[in-house]
């Protein structure tokens, strides 16, 4: 045991969920350091149980990690109360496999998921005794890497960052290890300049930010040649060699404890709010046949009870069908729990609700975002209400609980209407409830923030005032006993969306809070309204411009940041969101957003799974589908099954023995899973060992 092992441990009793800190993960991966020519650790800046849960983290652990002379690591934001014993005992931010000091690897490389994370990332930058500023950093510090949704947006962070990534991260970070290990030994400048230089790779240590005199900001220059005007995204092909086959499994409970498969990437509906959508195109659909691969190679080396198949929208991946007709009986048999995610409310077909009928089901979220029809065309969600209704009907018919919903209020040409119409809307959706045994609803309303590169980047956020009374006037509405309605602060949308379109110097905001004590600002108990804006105040910026309305002609802070689709493209979708006039699926036809013929020859779609013979099951299955709930009474019996009883005796040493005593029950569920040793299930509607 290293001796920083040694004193991490030591402190491990006194914290809540110590298992947070351990990386004794199953197929956790451990390599000689000595061995290895370069070192890198990715860092999400945020609790373990949340940045473990997120896909992209385990994609590039797996791409680095596949090179024998590479080593990846990982670390988290650690919780207040480790931190506090961490400073208190001089303890620096470690690396969860090896224990390794931050500051003792080649390179951190930071996963930008939210604007609320950013003092997170100052935080752990102090913790592990790497400056701030990256203009203070030395030769003996490591680089600080950036990437994610919130890198097409960089400047905010700009100050404090090494090098952006733009765009999808798994091919492009093999290039950046390649430069690193070349410009081995040489200055730190010469190193970034030729990070600049390869594609999709932002230096902002090579740039200019201008603003006028009256703080409006003027531009994004280069200042060596070596700098390009503009930074295009990286676009990856989905490889299936790209995807682990032995997922990390916690030993903890973790947000999303289940095997989460990606399906495709991008999107073609083209939400006007969407920076997803916009930013992450073409869509690229894998094979069936890869995904199948996947869940059954994952499953065996994980002892996961629940499948989550990830996208976009993952009710327009063209073999969904085929797909789920494949699992069908990996998941029946296996009794795993299915979860859709993003499910489209015009294409959850009764065909798609049949084609998962006997196979456990997770909770179904749908998002309308908008109470009317007119508001729906103004941010080109194609869905009509009739549509709407019978979604839900089929939802609550083929055997799902609960549906929930996501609204957005303060939404461009919003009208008391439109809330008119959620409510409305809710009502509708309680009385199908009401029909079919009392299915639950879940609500979730969130301030509108605009953000960059969506065709409302140029729009002004409701200030304060308006999206309280908004709230208010849905929260005295909607009072029905089976609805759960859930939303988001005012405050907390609004300095996220001060940062998402911030500019530079919204760097020296970020340092003031942090340095009074902000972190952990998208939890709730930790958001402090009052500390950001003090921080403002002391930086001398009004935050209330970064939400105002902008002129098509102003720049933008992210204007050298390319993401495929054009500027041109994004005026015309604004222009006729004012109409209102719909824009097509782009699966129907080239809608014009300018993408490069280069990242168009990258889509990749699948074809729509042939038709199968219909058998005798699948049409009653049908006709009590259509019944709607009201079906045929059955008896239900059991078949009786021999018992034996198997006693365990067990010791938790070494590790082990921080580890909570509900955490090591499902750690013996994973174990029998794993091995497939037959054992009786209880005979509730969620059969558990």
């Amino acid at each position: 045991m290293s001796d920083l092992r040694g004193r991490i441990e030591e402190v491990l009793p006194l914290v809540s969920k110590p298992a947070r800190y351990l990386g004794n993960e199953l197929n956790v991966i451990r390599k000689n350091h000595s061995l290895m020519k370069t070192k890198l650790v990715l860092a999400f800046p945020d609790v373990y149980e949340i940045g473990q849960s997120y896909t992209g983290f385990h994609i590039l652990y797996h791409v680095v990690n596949r090179r024998p002379d590479v080593v990846a690591e990982r670390t988290f934001a650690p919780w207040p109360d480790m931190e506090r014993l961490m400073r208190q005992k001089a303890i620096p931010l470690f690396s969860l496999e090896s224990a390794t000091p931050l500051r003792d690897f080649d390179a951190l490389g930071f996963t930008l998921q939210h604007e609320l994370n950013y003092t997170n990332v100052l935080n752990m930058l102090d913790m592990a005794g790497i400056p701030l500023w990256a203009k203070q950093r030395g030769e003996q510090d490591p680089l600080v890497l950036g990437g994610g949704p919130c890198a097409f947006n960089p400047e905010p962070l700009a100050d404090f960052f090494d090098a952006f990534v733009i765009g999808d991260g798994e091919e492009v970070i093999g290039e950046i290890i390649d430069s690193l290990e070349t410009t081995k030994g040489a200055g730190r400048p010469e190193r970034l300049k030729q990070l600049a230089a390869i594609e999709g790779v932002y230096v902002p240590s090579l740039y200019r930010a201008d603003y006028n005199n009256e703080g409006s900001f003027k531009g994004i220059f280069p200042i060596v040649p070596a700098a390009p005007e503009q930074i295009s995204a990286r676009v990856a092909d989905l490889k299936n060699e790209n995807y682990p086959s032995r997922p990390l499994v916690p030993l903890t409970q973790i947000t999303h404890d289940r095997l989460s498969v990606e399906i495709m990437r991008g999107c073609t509906r083209g939400c006007r709010f969407c920076s997803a959508g916009m930013t992450y195109r073409p869509v690229r659909e894998r094979p069936v046949a890869d995904l199948v691969e996947q869940i059954r190679q994952g499953i065996d080396a994980s002892g996961w009870e629940e499948v989550s198949l990830l996208s976009l929208s993952t009710s327009d991946y063209g073999g969904l069908e085929e797909l789920l007709s494949q699992l069908s009986s990996l998941l029946v048999s296996r009794k795993l729990t299915l979860s859709l995610p993003s499910i489209r409310m015009d294409n959850f077909t009764l065909k798609l609700a049949q084609s998962i009928q006997g196979i456990r089901k997770a909770g179904l979220t749908f998002a309308p975002e908008a109470g009317t029809q007119r508001l729906r065309e103004v941010i080109n969600k194609n869905l009509d209400e009739k549509e709407l209704l019978e979604t839900i009907k089929t939802a609550y018919s083929a055997g799902w609980g609960a549906v929930k919903l996501y609204f957005m209020i303060g939404l461009p040409t919003e009208t008391y209407e439109d809330l008119d119409g959620i409510v409305e809307l809710v009502r509708k959706i309680v009385y199908i409830g009401r029909r079919h045994r009392g299915k639950g609803l879940h609500l979730s309303i969130s301030p509108f923030s605009p953000k960059p590169h969506t065709p409302f980047q140029w729009d002004a956020q409701d200030n304060l005032e308006q999206l309280r009374k908004k709230s208010y006037y849905l929260r005295d509405r909607i009072r029905w006993k089976n609805v759960r309605l859930k939303w988001r602060e005012p405050e907390v949308s609004f300095i996220e969306a001060v940062f998402a379109r911030g500019g530079r110097r919204m760097s020296q905001v970020l340092w003031e809070a942090w340095k009074h004590g902000a972190k952990f600002d998208a939890w709730t108990d930790s958001f402090d309204f009052q500390r950001w804006m003090e921080a403002f105040q002391k930086a001398g910026i009004d935050p209330r411009r970064e939400v105002e309305a902008r002129p098509f002609d102003a720049p933008l802070p992210w204007d050298h940041i390319s993401p495929g689709v054009t500027k041109e493209f994004l005026k015309k979708e604004r222009e006729k969101a004012s109409i209102p006039e719909q824009t097509p699926d782009c699966r129907t036809g080239c809608v014009g957003c300018g993408l490069p013929i280069q990242l168009r020859e990258k889509q990749r779609l699948v074809s729509t799974s042939q038709g199968t013979t219909e058998s005798p099951g699948t049409r009653e299955q049908a006709k009590e589908a259509a019944l709607f709930g009201r079906r045929r009474k059955r008896k239900t019996s059991f078949v009786q099954v021999a018992k034996t009883r198997v006693r365990l005796k067990y010791a938790k040493r070494q590790q082990l023995k921080f580890l909570g005593h509900l955490d090591l029950v499902e750690v013996f569920h994973r174990a029998v899973r794993m091995a497939q040793i037959p054992i009786d299930y209880s005979r509730g509607f969620h059969p558990r060992p």
